[in-house]
């Protein structure tokens, strides 16, 4: 009669296999989560930043003489709010941004039509938009922070 013995090092072998099996899981399953948290945080730091990167964009491209206004118009629905009014050119159309209801709007009529929020694009959310010219310097408000944009045509 034969007896048969088995060495435990099998089992051993399969328990530190699964161990770094498990590991190595945990670390991608973590390091997914990682990326997904700094994407969306970046995400959010390039929206916030696009509001005051358009209309910068929109400024510096209507810097003529004449060209950036500050005013102040009456909504449709009675409502008085701050319009930043850039010309385009000697057309007569000028590109209106304003704040209704929360949004920042874009409309692009010609300057002495009346503002319609339910013709324009909205360009980002925010609950301020405040424009103030002091000079050949323009200083932009939103919720995001602000931002200066030196007007070289005064």
């Amino acid at each position: 009669m034969k007896k048969s013995y088995s060495s435990p090092l099998g089992l051993y072998v399969i328990g530190i296999a699964a161990l770094f099996l498990a590991g190595f899981l945990m670390l991608v399953i973590f390091g997914a989560q990682t990326y997904r948290h700094t994407v969306g945080v970046q995400n959010g730091n390039n929206y916030t930043r696009a509001t005051l990167s358009y209309v910068t964009a929109a400024v510096r491209a209507a810097d003529t003489a004449g060209g950036v206004r500050v005013e102040e118009a009456v909504l449709d629905d009675g409502t008085v709010t701050q319009v930043l009014s850039l010309a385009d050119g000697d057309t007569g159309y000028v590109l209106r941004i304003y704040l209704h209801e929360g949004s920042l709007m874009e409309e692009y009529a010609r300057a002495e039509a009346p503002l319609t929020p339910s013709a324009s694009n909205v360009i980002g959310e925010t609950g301020l938009f405040e424009v103030e010219k002091d000079g050949p310097v323009l200083r932009v408000r939103t919720d995001e922070g602000s931002v200066l944009v030196h007007l070289r045509a005064g």
